[in-house]
């Protein structure tokens, strides 16, 4: 075979069989920038990490997607409700009570002559800020407590494992109905607290049994070995690898929360007017039902999309965060 003529522009890359493959020089340059690698591999070969690998396969999930969206309008609509909604859900009209749906009045009115769709609309700002404040709470509080537990263990650890039990043995809407009523106060934070006080131990046990997990790997071993502290360990190494359980937990818990500020509203023992709640609006048509069934249709409704849509993303990061599902 005749020699080939040595070009300037070409290079030669290995492959990799042992072989080479001829490449133009701009070729091999493009392979050498291609910001993914293999599989498993972020920009230049780099792994990638759980949390990036986690966000590339909610990108792909249409549940993600869709229920991202939904809740991002329950937060807009939250924090401003007067974008859909111009009445007032305290204003009301005797004349118009239990009437149907009319021009400028989509969903009719209640027992008390209020808009139900203002109503409505209104009720998502109270309904997402207990479930919110509450997830907030119970997380940080549970992975706090479960977190410490688990990583010193010993009496702490014991100490919290018969105080879960304790709690874990009463009945949330029976313990709401004790404690809530004797509370006078019409604010969200009486619910808040008693859903804190009653929600932490769920989370307080996935927190321990992921840092017990974690604590075991080499790479705490080795940080140790070197000298690191108690609170380097936690918040360095420990943490970032344990966090992920609890995230979903918490996220799918929100949605509870919300069924459950509902449900003790309904209840009477919960929220009291003159908040605005889907639990209170549920809780007033339903003695008017066969009457007038579109005062109960739209809140609960509205209720039953909000706490779908919230199992639905913990569903979806549950999935993409969970290794044994891959």
């Amino acid at each position: 075979m005749p020699e080939q003529p040595f070009e300037q522009d070409r290079a030669i890359a290995g492959t990799g069989m042992g072989g080479a493959m001829d490449l133009a020089t701009s070729e091999a340059e493009t392979l050498e920038r291609t910001p993914g690698g293999p599989e498993g591999t972020g920009p230049a070969g780099k792994p990638r990490s759980l949390w990036s690998d986690a966000w590339r396969d909610l990108r792909r999930n249409p549940v993600f997607i869709i229920s991202a969206l939904v809740i991002l309008f329950l937060v807009v609509i939250s924090l401003w409700p007067s974008l859909i909604a111009s009445g007032n859900p305290l204003k009301c009209d005797l004349a118009k009570a239990q009437e149907g749906s009319q021009p400028g009045h989509p969903f009719g009115y209640d027992g008390q002559g209020c808009d139900v769709y203002t109503r409505t609309v209104y009720g998502t700002r109270t309904s997402v800020t207990v479930g919110v404040l509450a997830t907030l709470g119970v997380a940080i509080f549970g992975s706090v407590l479960g977190g410490l537990a688990g990583f010193f263990g010993g009496i702490w650890d014991s100490i919290l494992s018969r105080l879960t039990d304790i709690f874990f043995a009463i009945p949330v809407v029976l313990g709401g109905l004790v404690l809530l009523s004797v509370v006078t106060s019409n604010t969200v934070w009486p619910v808040i607290g008693f859903m804190v006080l009653l929600g932490w131990p769920q989370i307080s046990r996935i927190a321990r049994g992921s840092v017990i997990t974690a604590k075991q790997n080499d790479y705490v071993q080795a940080a140790r070995a070197l000298g690191a502290s108690n609170s380097r360990l936690l918040l360095r190494h420990i943490t970032p690898n344990a966090v992920a359980p609890v995230i979903v937990v918490a996220t799918i818990a929100l949605g509870t929360y919300i069924s459950l500020e509902a449900t003790l509203s309904y209840l009477g023992v919960g929220l009291k007017p003159p908040t605005v709640s889907w639990g209170i609006d549920i809780s007033a048509a339903s003695q008017y039902i066969r009457n007038a069934p579109h005062m109960l249709l739209w809140p609960a409704g509205a209720l039953a999309i909000t706490v779908l849509a919230f199992i639905m993303l913990g569903d979806a990061v549950r999935d993409a965060l969970d290794p044994k599902l891959r």
